[in-house]
């Protein structure tokens, strides 16, 4: 979602709900975050699970150093002991290979994801080993652009609307979900704005 989305997508927010219009006046808008389309991002999600940005950056760059060409099939390619020498946990390489054959064997189709609905996207993705519904959920906000997306199991998130809605304690889940369901078409975009708040509201 590009800035000017973002814009429109908060203008509405604020007129629907009074801690928005706070938390805008206090923070600003958030960023857009553009991640691209495609295997790469899938693979780049793979390798930065639980490790921090600046380490992801650099065994993704020795994953691809290795690689013959940056696909499944250069994945496939490449013996597993030189993927685990570029950093990757036995467990990652086994995802990343998983991740590879079902690209190759068209079990799943990256490209097939822009023409369904949201859950049926989650749904193909989350059938994937090492993709959960958050990653399901990440790609399609920031690699689709869907808009009503909200992440709800996102720890961040949940710290960030408590805040906002000067709640004694996070909510779970299920109730963070109740509380931003009448942001919607904008989901997407206030969980951006959460996250924004998150890093940016005085404590």
């Amino acid at each position: 979602m590009n800035a000017h989305t973002i814009k429109k997508a908060m203008s509405a927010l604020a007129l629907r709900d009074k801690d928005v219009a706070e938390g805008l006046a206090l923070v600003g808008l958030p960023a857009p975050r553009i991640r691209p389309k495609g295997f790469e991002t899938f693979l780049s999600t793979i390798v930065s699970q639980q490790i921090s940005t600046e380490a992801a950056k650099t065994i993704l760059a020795r994953v691809r150093a290795c690689l013959p060409d940056f696909s499944a099939e250069g994945i496939l390619a490449t013996p597993i002991e030189q993927l685990r020498q570029a950093g990757l946990s036995q467990r990652k390489t086994e995802y990343l290979r998983g991740l590879a054959e079902a690209v190759v064997s068209g079990d799943f189709d990256i490209n097939s994801l822009e023409g369904v609905e949201d859950e049926q996207a989650i749904a193909h993705i989350v059938q994937l080993r090492g993709f959960g519904r958050w990653s399901a959920e990440i790609y399609l906000m920031f690699s689709l652009a869907r808009r009503d997306i909200f992440p709800a199991d996102d720890l961040a998130l949940q710290v960030a609307l408590a805040k906002l809605k000067k709640l004694e304690q996070k909510p779970t889940p299920k109730q963070a979900r109740a509380l931003v369901e009448h942001w919607a078409p904008w989901r997407s975009v206030g969980a951006l704005f959460l996250w924004h708040y998150y890093r940016g509201a005085p404590q």
